[in-house]
């Protein structure tokens, strides 16, 4: 038994040191998935069903602001061509990235104008957005994303 202990040790030293650098930031990562994270915004606004194809999982679940939670790509894909998700203006920034083995997620602001005949046309919204990077088959592709319109400060009564 005492001579497995070393070996355990060192196996398990060996596993945790792997998957640590999994998680490790690098600056090339990061570059790769806020390229990645801003072409899904540019394939957003520009209804670009394919690219979409090609950047979002087979099962990307996306927690909509207008309050749906859309479970699969199919779904999604189907509202862009119908023209449900359409944007007269796009803006997007990524502004922290979080590494884990496997995934990176990534966090920040939208400001968007939805187009004519979309909820909320004309008007400009800000949001606050999650995107979820996996790496499957040796590709990142969009796993999950939630994304939040921010409601302008209400005027507190007895307050100027």
């Amino acid at each position: 038994m005492k001579k497995r202990i070393p070996f355990l040790l060192a196996m398990l030293l060996a596993s945790v040191s792997t998957s640590a650098q999994e998680a490790m930031p690098s600056a090339a990562l990061e570059d790769e998935i806020r390229a990645l994270d801003l072409a899904h915004a540019r394939a957003i606004f520009e209804s670009d069903a394919k690219a979409l194809d090609v950047l979002m999982d087979d099962e990307v679940t996306v927690n909509h602001p207008t309050g749906r939670i859309v479970k699969e790509k199919k779904e999604l894909l189907d509202l862009i061509r119908q023209g449900v998700i359409r944007y007269t203006a796009f803006e997007r920034t990524p502004e922290r990235f979080l590494f884990f083995p496997g995934m990176v997620v990534v966090m920040g602001g939208e400001v968007v104008v939805p187009a004519p005949g979309a909820p909320n046309a004309g008007q400009r919204l800000q949001r606050r957005y999650t995107n979820a990077w996996m790496k499957r088959d040796g590709k990142w592709r969009l796993a999950f994303r939630h994304a939040n319109n921010v409601c302008p400060p209400r005027p507190v009564p007895g307050q100027t």
